[in-house]
């Protein structure tokens, strides 16, 4: 016999889980368990990476969650009465019953969110085929009922949840908790009604951290999310056993049951929940009647070489040919349009955008008015964006003026059906120095010890954040103080075990998906925390993407810079009556190259900051190519290589090649 958690919650439940998925699954791993759930309350943040661990290391994911049960109709929000909820635990037992808990939690978090995400009884009955009840814990209707002393309620709790999901998806179960009051009680009534209605028992057991000794962890923990000390910490103060326990450890908790802890096998038999990931979902683009996307892609491209005068280039032609059916290989079609006509929307409407990356490599993205970048004219490969020999999917990052970012996320709503668009969640995770400080707090220690720890962490590269290990390693002092002050150590203990963990949900700068069917029927929909009335996804731009859902993510990034040259061109109109269109300003204008070889570049972007302003004098650009290798060459790596390159410009030093064709394309 292996027990099977089916009541775990990872440290996607903000701020209360501690368990990150790796270690939860490699732990299940070390205990030879066959099949882990995973019950996150109200939400399903942590599904898709669930999934995928669990896939991996060949255990079975039970994919579920812990709902809040509204205490009457989830649209009643009265004070005093509403703040009321039940818990109950759902899993789900196929495909159907995985879009149907994603149809509860989206409805718990657009239509019934009070305090907490709340499903109602109606809300149950229309999402209830493919879903599996369990009863709930002490905090469940069954258990509130059980624990009013009613009987008659507690059966009758009991039968409509039965004809809510059926006889045979209902299941009572138990937890091992004698630290909470009456539970003795409790559990008693429980097995009691196990046995005279003839419903199978269940044994679960929460775990919120993998082991006993991460329990004072997970109590600073609660304390930082409810901005206490942990001395004033009511929930998790007793000896209770929240962490992950193993099937030896479950058959010792319910010795007097053990046909409880054998249907976890029962349950996890019912639950065969297959995900279909690394698929590419493209938006439904509008096309013209009797048209594919590739033809209609082909058509504009061709207009747009027309428009551009290369149509009677051999060059050109062939490079387009060739771009357009690696596209059609791929069937990314559908995803140049979409972006193609999100920028015309913006040009059409006065909004200054362009596009960052790799995109400037693609003739097909020039001629369809997506970049303005000649890749011909400026030696840019196609393969280092679209690799015909490699499975990626396109990536194309759009920048606007940061004040009307707002107006082409409108368009697009308006375009693809509201329901089908939405921003792409984010999770803000502890840092090594905010860990240290909050611990400290937590702990009731004085600002000023957490302050000086945290400053002795160095602070993270781009994209590398710092982590408290790796800051021992290079911090002889923070090394010191962690050997010879206990208090230290204490601090840094904690601060390790959470450090990374989530502290909340937030909207990702850029991310927007556009899905071709309503998008509750993809990934589960939350309103954002700080605005209210935008939707945002659960799953974020990891799981969400080509190596999760596969729905197609865009970058929408608002760019100041770009507003502040609107309003420049704007303005030179209203007051000297001079038209300015930026496209057409030459590459050639030697007054630029001599501001910018003055130092004169305040609010320039990527070329302001005192490092490269001095970078710039010592330079003296005189083409478009000098400034292309200073903003590649200024980034953590190829830095160390500028004064080698300025070098080379002055003829201080020779130029040379590794080999005499590379001349040809590494002259510029």
């Amino acid at each position: 016999m292996s027990f099977i958690h089916l009541h775990t919650h990872s440290h996607y439940s903000l701020l209360d889980g501690l368990s990150k998925i790796d270690d939860m699954v490699e732990l299940a791993k070390r205990y030879n368990m066959s099949a882990i759930g995973l019950t996150d309350h109200g939400a399903m943040y942590g599904v898709i990476d669930f999934y995928s661990t669990c896939v991996k290391n060949g255990i079975k994911p039970i994919i579920g969650a812990e709902l809040y049960i509204a205490n009457r109709s989830r649209f009643d929000k009265e004070p005093g009465t509403d703040n009321k909820r039940y818990h109950l635990t759902v899993l789900a037992k196929n495909n159907t019953g995985y879009h149907n808990l994603i149809h509860l939690i989206t409805a718990a978090h657009l239509e019934g969110y009070y305090y907490k995400p709340r499903v109602d009884k109606d809300l149950l009955r229309l999402h209830a085929d493919g879903l599996v009840a369990l009863s709930g814990c002490v905090a469940g209707e069954l258990g509130r009922a059980l624990q009013s002393g009613t009987r008659d309620r507690a059966e009758n709790v009991i039968r409509e949840y039965q004809e809510i999901f059926g006889k045979e998806n209902y299941y009572i179960e138990v937890t091992h908790h004698p630290e909470i009051e009456h539970f003795q009680e409790w559990r008693a009534s429980l097995i009691d009604l196990s046995g005279r209605l003839n419903i199978p028992l269940v044994a679960t057991q929460d775990s919120h951290y993998l082991h006993p000794d991460d329990a004072l962890a997970h109590k600073t923990l609660i304390a930082i999310s409810t901005n206490s000390d942990i001395s004033d910490t009511a929930i998790f103060s007793g000896n209770g056993q929240y962490h992950f326990i193993s099937t030896e450890e479950a058959l010792e908790l319910f010795k007097d049951i053990p046909e409880a802890v054998a249907n976890t096998e029962r349950v996890a038999q019912q639950c065969n929940v297959t995900l279909e990931l690394g698929k590419f979902i493209f938006p439904d683009f509008p096309l013209e009647q009797g048209k594919t996307a590739d033809q209609m892609l082909d058509e504009l491209t061709y207009s747009g070489a027309c428009d551009r005068h290369l149509t009677q280039n051999p060059e050109a032609e062939e490079r387009r040919r060739y771009e357009l059916e690696i596209i059609r290989q791929k069937n990314y079609a559908p995803y140049f349009l979409v972006v193609a006509d999100l920028l015309r929307f913006a040009r059409e409407s006065g909004i200054y955008t362009t596009v960052r990356g790799s995109a400037a490599g693609s003739l097909v993205a020039y001629l369809s008015g997506i970049t303005n970048v000649d890749p011909l004219e400026f030696q840019l490969p196609f393969e280092r964006f679209l690799n015909p020999f490699r499975p990626s999917a396109p990536d194309i990052d759009m920048d606007f003026a940061d004040n009307r970012r707002e107006e082409v996320i409108d368009y697009a709503k308006k375009k693809y059906g509201d329901d089908k668009v939405a921003q792409i969640g984010t999770f803000g995770t502890m840092m090594a120095r905010g860990a240290v400080r909050d611990v400290a707090r937590a702990l009731g220690k004085p600002y000023e010890l957490g302050d000086s720890i945290a400053r002795l962490i160095p602070m993270g590269l781009q994209g590398l954040p710092m982590t408290i290990e790796h800051a021992m390693e290079m911090q002889p002092e923070l090394n010191r103080l962690y050997d010879t002050n206990p208090e230290v150590r204490h601090i840094l203990d904690i601060s390790k075990k959470l450090e990374g963990t989530i502290r909340h949900v937030s909207v990702h700068a850029a991310g927007v998906v556009i899905a071709p069917r309503p998008l509750v029927e993809y990934v589960p929909i939350q309103y954002d925390p700080k605005e209210s009335g935008k939707r945002i996804t659960q799953y974020d731009m990891y799981t969400i993407g080509e190596d999760g859902v596969g729905l197609t993510k865009l970058d929408f990034l608002g760019i100041r810079n770009l507003a502040i040259l609107e309003n420049a061109v704007r303005l030179i109109q209203k007051h000297c009556g001079v038209e300015i269109n930026i496209e057409e300003i030459p590459f050639d204008d030697k007054k630029t190259f001599a501001m910018l070889a003055r130092g004169e570049t305040e609010g320039l972007f990527q070329l302001n900051g005192t490092n490269m302003t001095s970078y710039l004098k010592e330079l003296e650009p005189t083409t478009i190519y000098d400034i292309n290798a200073m903003v590649a060459l200024y980034r953590p790596g190829p830095m160390n290589n500028i004064p080698e390159y300025i070098a080379r410009k002055h003829g201080k030093k020779p130029i040379t090649y590794f080999h005499p064709k590379a001349e040809k394309f590494l002259s510029k």
